[in-house]
């Protein structure tokens, strides 16, 4: 028998200011090295069992990684869907929530998503050699 979590939206949760665990730092270790399949399984093993509204926390950032992943593999609807749908989801944790700096990672990223939207899938801008990364606020751990 699987567990089931009930769907609820986005919103701020109490665990903002607990540190972040271990395998969230993992997928976001991930993430800074672009390696976005590698953080797409580490995130979703946690987001999925996450029963907290965090949990949407995790998703966004993992729907971002999964946005660039399909911007990399020239899938222009994918990439811009991606974007849109984790951009959504890290709303309510701004500016900082479990030591993660979501509003530096929603701008630089919605400055991106911007320009994909703006040229089309028929002018893809080529892959950009420096993608935002996930920052922290603070490096204790």
């Amino acid at each position: 028998m699987s567990l089931r979590l009930k769907k609820t939206a986005p919103r701020r949760s109490s665990r903002c200011e607990d540190p972040p665990p271990p395998e969230f730092l993992r997928g976001i270790a991930e993430f800074n090295r672009e390696e976005f399949f590698e953080q797409h399984e580490t995130l979703e093993g946690i987001w999925i069992t996450e029963p907290d509204p965090v949990r949407y926390l995790y998703q966004g950032i993992l729907q971002v990684g999964v946005g660039f992943y399909h911007w990399r593999r020239g899938n222009w609807r994918g990439a811009v869907a991606k974007l849109g749908q984790g951009l959504t989801k890290l709303e309510p944790y701004r500016p900082a929530c479990m030591t993660v700096d979501v509003e530096r990672l929603v701008l630089e990223t919605a400055a991106l998503r911007d320009l994909l939207e703006q040229r089309g899938p028929t002018d893809l801008p080529a892959f950009p050699p420096r993608l935002p990364r996930v920052h922290r606020t603070t490096e204790t751990t």
